[in-house]
């Protein structure tokens, strides 16, 4: 009877183990259908779309596009499991966990990755094969109005708040464009106009970015901005041709009796570095203040990074000074380190400390105040402060963008041409 009751658990087990394996071998890890996808995160109560792309067939080599406009950034794609993805927003601590349901649709939600920090989660689902963004094609209402051109925003919020400006392109119902403000810009904007209504998202790896407006019968129109959760503000828009903002190069600037910046901070191994070092002794320098969290700031750095590059030779430097959003200099060497890594940066990288404007103002304490990520302070020969600039406007700001890289390069070569202290020139 012992006999009988052996085998008979042997025949269990071994069947049991059987249809594992066969069970095992029959679950193949479900995998994302390539092409373009529309996703739609939930902020609040409003639905912000959001499109990407997926390319590659192999699971480990897979690329995630987002699209917004003319612009494309990719990311890489993690298998954490048969039925999940991790995607990482690049140098911004964050990322998208995604589960794919039995459907082919993704489920999941975009999360910040900092530690011990309690940012609150956005969820989305995304579906394969809809280009769209907001309307179903073959749903389209005429649009009442085209809101083609420059506007002059006027922003409601708590706190008093700079005047922001829109630069908007409409074709048929579709709606692209970007808002500058005295920090930056909003990076491409994506979206339609239905009657009266308008709508435009953004999603590039930072929070998404989402604006609802009405088109008043004056065409003026009236609208609410959303960046995240909280960030939200109301605004009014007028169209104007000759609506500027406040002049970057004015905004930031030395208080009285300073002529020179001066500062102390660890380099990502741990090691002081200062303006009064001999490596930066009657060179130009560049003075770039920065946080890995902030697209302006990673926008500027892929500019900044390959020009200096190609003119490192000519006598210049350059140091970023990043804020982060842990301070941690084990935390920062990782984030900065990623920043170096991703745009090939050949120049110092420092630790300022948490990412907060009175921090910095404190850290860098012969400026006014401390305005905006990113900030450029361009130093001369003589270590004297000869210009500083503040926030970072991209290539999507058409002539804006072009006006500052040509003044960028006829300043810098001034510079450059200037002679170096007798003192220093004999040393080099």
């Amino acid at each position: 009877m012992k006999r009988i009751t052996r085998i008979g658990v042997k025949g269990l087990l071994a069947a049991v183990l059987f249809s594992s394996t066969v069970l095992a071998a029959e679950k193949k890890p479900l995998f994302l259908k390539e092409g373009v996808w529309r996703g739609v995160f939930t902020v609040n109560e409003a639905n912000v779309p959001f499109n990407f792309e997926l390319k590659g067939k192999d699971p480990e080599h897979v690329v995630f596009t987002l699209i917004n406009g003319h612009r494309r950034d990719d990311f890489k794609v993690k298998r954490i499991a048969d039925d999940s993805l991790f995607v990482k927003m690049n140098t911004y601590d964050a990322a998208l966990f995604a589960k794919i349901e039995s459907d082919g649709r993704i489920t999941g939600e975009y999360r910040s990755l900092v530690p011990n920090f309690r940012g609150n989660a956005l969820p989305f689902v995304a579906e394969a094969g809809k280009k769209y963004r907001f309307i179903e094609p073959g749903k389209d209402v005429k649009p009442a109005y085209d809101l083609s051109g420059k506007w002059e925003l006027q922003i409601y919020s708590k706190e008093p708040t700079p005047n922001r400006i829109g630069l908007l392109k409409q074709e048929g119902n579709k709606l692209t464009g970007v808002i500058m403000s005295v920090v930056g810009d909003s990076r491409e904007l994506e979206g339609t106009v239905q009657g009266d209504q308008f709508e435009l998202s953004g999603f590039t790896g930072p929070s998404p970015i989402y604006i609802k407006g009405k088109i008043n019968g004056d065409q003026s129109f009236s609208g609410e901005l959303s960046l995240g959760i909280y960030n939200n503000v109301k605004f009014d828009g007028n169209k104007n041709a000759e609506a500027e903002l406040p002049d970057p190069y004015k905004l930031t600037y030395l208080k009285e009796g300073y002529n020179k910046l001066d500062f102390t901070l660890p380099d990502l191994n741990g090691q002081q570095v200062s303006l009064s070092d001999a490596k930066y002794k009657g060179k130009v320098v560049i003075v770039e203040i920065i946080g890995t969290w902030c697209p302006n700031c990673t926008d500027q750095t892929a500019f900044l990074a390959p020009w200096f590059k190609k003119n490192k030779t000519r006598g210049v430097e350059a140091i970023a000074i990043g804020f982060e959003q842990k301070d941690d200099l084990e935390y920062a060497r990782y984030t900065l380190g990623k920043l170096k890594d991703k745009y090939g940066i050949e120049y110092d990288i420092l630790f300022g400390g948490i990412a907060d404007k009175k921090v910095a103002s404190e850290k860098l304490p012969a400026l006014n105040r401390m305005m905006a990520f990113p900030t450029t302070i361009i130093i001369d020969r003589k270590g004297e402060v000869r210009q500083i600039h503040t926030g970072y406007t991209g290539e999507v700001t058409g002539q804006y963008f072009k006006s500052y890289v040509e003044k960028w390069n006829k300043d810098l070569d001034a510079l450059i041409d200037e002679p170096a202290p007798q003192d220093v020139a004999s040393i080099h």
